[in-house]
């Protein structure tokens, strides 16, 4: 309990190393780390190809591939951090872009992955302080409303009702010099062009699917609730849309189904964790012991299976940063033990009335 913080991180740091180390030993297989990558990659895809197809033939429900393809994007996603850190293919450029692309493809709800690599580097520097735009724009250290619950899964959305006010915040912080020109520069550019050229049309996609069936909703709950002049009112709406709508709908619900709705619920629970297992705003800079806590409570397993446990292993991430995500997955239990015994929190629920803070109150 005497020893500082800077004390602990190095000796959490030396520690996982150290456990890191003997399970490569252990198992020689974990050395060849680019062929390990390849593979996941590869019956990921596999893995939601075949979803895709049972799904055209009919075999397949639509809440059952939505939930496995939600799953295995997840496991993408990780693949993606891992390369964003270049942890496979660093030195074959060929390999390490075709994995990006293919990462990015399905997933395209998010943004794009060579520009992700700036703020993520971004992040693991200013973790926990106003300019970590990457935390920032997945809610973090903002105070749980509707608002906050409508926007986890939802980028664009985010951005869109949020904008004036983080363009506010990134003015005061280059003013006050926590931003350089270069960074204001390719923060504008990222904002512009980071969900081209997949995201905002697959986005648009999914807005215009919501509010048809949206009429068609309201059109059978009104038939169901007993309301006639509803019901009516309702189908003569819809009655007076354009023909194409439906032609229009019936194309696009594969698209829905099979991608974006799956990035949508496979968002909203990686979202959810990572904004609440960060801190942010008192947090002291370049400080790992206040950047994150263990998220790992029973009741939040529903949502740590589609973004693959990232609650329980993320923060051993921010100690040991070039370990791949399946050998973090591997040391989790050891692992937390010196998390444990150094004081880093485990379910700090606390955070969630905090605004993320990691000691004082959430702000006025």
């Amino acid at each position: 309990m005497s020893l500082t913080d800077e004390q602990r991180t190095t000796a959490i740091c030396r520690e996982i190393n150290a456990i890191s180390q003997t399970y490569k030993a252990q198992r020689p297989w974990l050395r060849y780390q680019n062929a390990l990558g390849l593979g996941i990659f590869s019956i990921s895809i596999a893995a939601i190809v075949w979803a895709m197809y049972g799904y055209c033939i009919g075999t397949w429900s639509a809440w059952v591939a939505m939930l496995w393809v939600a799953f295995w994007t997840s496991i993408l996603h990780e693949l993606e951090h891992d390369l964003i850190h270049q942890l496979y293919f660093k030195d074959r450029p060929f390999w390490h872009n075709l994995m990006l692309a293919g990462v990015w493809l399905f997933r395209p709800l998010t943004l794009n992955p060579w520009m992700r690599r700036y703020i993520h580097y971004h992040h693991h520097k200013y973790s926990g302080t106003a300019s970590d735009i990457e935390e920032r724009s997945l809610n973090n250290g903002m105070a749980w409303s509707f608002l906050r619950l409508l926007t986890t899964a939802d980028l664009l959305l985010a951005g869109a009702l949020r904008s004036r006010k983080m363009r506010t915040e990134v003015r005061q912080l280059y003013q006050q010099g926590c931003y350089t020109t270069a960074e204001v520069r390719n923060l504008r550019r990222i904002t512009l062009y980071g969900f081209l050229p997949l995201g905002i049309p697959l986005h648009f996609v999914w807005y215009s699917f919501l509010l048809y069936y949206t009429f068609v909703g309201f059109g059978v709950l009104g038939q169901l609730w007993g309301g006639a002049s509803l019901s009516v009112a309702w189908a003569s709406a819809l009655a007076s849309m354009p023909l194409g709508w439906q032609h229009y709908t019936a194309a696009i619900t594969p698209l829905v189904v099979l991608l974006i709705a799956p990035n949508m619920w496979r968002q909203f629970c990686l979202h959810f964790i990572t904004s609440n297992m960060h801190y942010y705003g008192d947090v002291e800079r370049g400080n790992i012991v206040q950047q994150t806590q263990v998220l790992n409570a029973w009741w939040l397993a529903p949502l740590q299976l589609f973004c693959f446990n990232f609650g329980s292993t993320h923060t051993i991430h921010h100690f040991v940063v070039n370990d791949p995500f399946y050998l973090r997955q591997l040391i989790a239990a050891p692992a937390h033990k010196v998390l444990q015994r150094y004081g880093i929190r485990f379910n700090d629920i606390g955070t969630f009335f905090r605004a993320n803070r990691y000691m004082g109150s959430k702000p006025a």
